[in-house]
């Protein structure tokens, strides 16, 4: 595989824009490998320094914000669990929702601008906490809280694709997966933190998450990276790469685009995979297998490490494989996972527990492969003029799947376990064969470069 760089942009170089200390250096491995040395590489392949920095700012922001914001609403303006949580799943809605105007944003020529302005909305959420008194300002500060959060992910991805190229992009995103994982678990700890230091230290986290927010936008949108432009023709006429088309072939018909709609319909029964983890997983153990909460504690511990220590490594693993692939052996992985837990539900007491917990690994590892591919395949299959509509269409799939899963998974867990897994199993395996079906045609642009 070749992992190289973009280059530095000339003046008559219609390449994106970006600032200087983001240009290849001598020194700069052609083929990246795994380790500390080489994420902290990729970390600033994609945006230097200061970029790596607002990073580690979403990252342990995402890890802050589900604990946080209801132990804020709890805590400190007195709501009751219900309440806060209603107007947390009301933040998570309104993120969703702002998600096309996000992509069409991006399509306009914006990078750096968007992912910044995601981490300014963060900024004015984490103010209108403090602020808040009551329920109306606690819900306010959700929604704003919520749209930085969602849209996210898809700002991000278009700043990595415009600066960094064909596996290494991949392998660039791998690298923010990876710091975004770790600060989950750092962002979780934090808040517990707070919690034992009373009401007074949730309102410091509070002004210390708005001063961070504030702080990764002013270094974002310093980057000035915009898209590059065609010096013969506006963004909206590129033809997508192996498709050929019109110029004024308008973005619905877009043969391209049609292909990442269908692969984010076949991305919804992925998206269960991180509720599975999170909510089937602690029912099953808790309330069938009558385990000790540890177990899934030690489950959700063991995932989280193994994500961060494997998924670099991984994905540079396979970057010979096309991404389909990739993409669909995740889903397939994930799938033999979901009727391992069937089969571990079936033992009983402390072996189906010892079995959930053995299994779990086979579902990082699917997961791994997921998160690995999809986001990669879908800005290296986009055509470049409608790179934000296709990550955006990618992340609402990605967010309706999470948001539909809880309710889903609880339901049908609660009806039989023998109902919830096997049906979990046969629609990500049709998902993952939707995946293959939706591979390049012969004389197109493969999934590989």
């Amino acid at each position: 595989m070749s992992l190289t760089q973009s280059p530095r942009q000339r003046p008559d170089d219609p390449t994106p824009r970006r600032p200087d200390d983001l240009a290849p250096r001598p020194n700069d491995p052609a083929r990246p490998r795994s380790g500390p040395a080489a994420l902290l590489g990729l970390l600033t392949a994609a945006g230097g320094p200061r970029y790596a920095a607002a990073l580690l700012v979403d990252a342990l922001g995402t890890g802050l914000l589900r604990p946080f914001l209801l132990l804020y609403g709890i805590g400190v303006l007195a709501l009751d669990a219900g309440t806060a949580g209603l107007a947390m799943s009301a933040g998570m809605v309104a993120g969703l929702l702002v998600l096309p105007l996000t992509g069409r944003w991006i399509d306009r020529g914006a990078r750096s601008l968007p992912a910044a302005a995601t981490l300014l909305v963060r900024a004015v959420g984490s103010v209108t906490l403090l602020l808040a008194d009551g329920v109306a300002g606690f819900a306010a500060a959700a929604v704003l809280l919520g749209v930085g959060s969602q849209a996210w992910p898809a700002t991000h991805a278009a700043v990595v694709s415009t600066l960094t190229e064909g596996r290494t992009r991949d392998a660039a995103l791998a690298a923010g997966r990876t710091l975004r994982n770790a600060g989950l678990g750092a962002g979780a700890l934090l808040a517990t933190l707070a919690v034992a230091g009373g009401a007074g230290a949730i309102r410091l986290l509070a002004g210390v998450t708005a001063a961070a927010c504030l702080l990764a936008a002013v270094l974002v949108h310093s980057l000035r990276v915009t898209a590059p432009q065609s010096p013969t023709a506006p963004a909206e006429a590129h033809p997508s790469a192996g498709d050929h088309q019109g110029p004024s072939q308008s973005p619905a018909k877009d043969p391209a685009l049609r292909r990442i709609t269908l692969l984010s319909l076949a991305n919804l029964p992925y998206a269960f995979a991180f509720d599975v983890l999170e909510v089937a997983l602690p029912a099953l153990l808790v309330l069938h297998l009558h385990a000790s909460a540890a177990w899934s504690s030690g489950v959700f511990v063991g995932n989280t490490v193994l994500v961060i220590t494997l998924q670099l490594t991984v994905v540079l693993r396979f970057a010979h494989r096309s991404r389909h692939t990739v993409l669909a052996a995740g889903g397939a992985t994930l799938a033999v996972s979901y009727l391992g837990f069937w089969a571990a539900g079936a033992l009983g007491g402390t072996a189906g527990a010892a079995t959930v917990a053995a299994v779990s690994v086979l579902y990082t590892l699917g997961e791994i492969l997921y998160t690995g591919a999809g986001t990669a395949l879908v800005a290296a299959s986009a055509p470049p003029h409608l790179l934000g509509r296709a990550l955006a269409r990618w992340e609402l799939s990605m967010g309706v799947g999470r948001a539909v899963a809880p309710a889903a998974l609880t339901v049908l867990l609660a009806v039989d376990p023998g109902v919830l897994w096997p049906a979990l199993a046969g629609t990500t395996l049709l998902a993952a064969a939707a995946v293959l079906r939706l591979r390049p045609r012969p004389g197109t642009r493969p999934d590989r470069a």
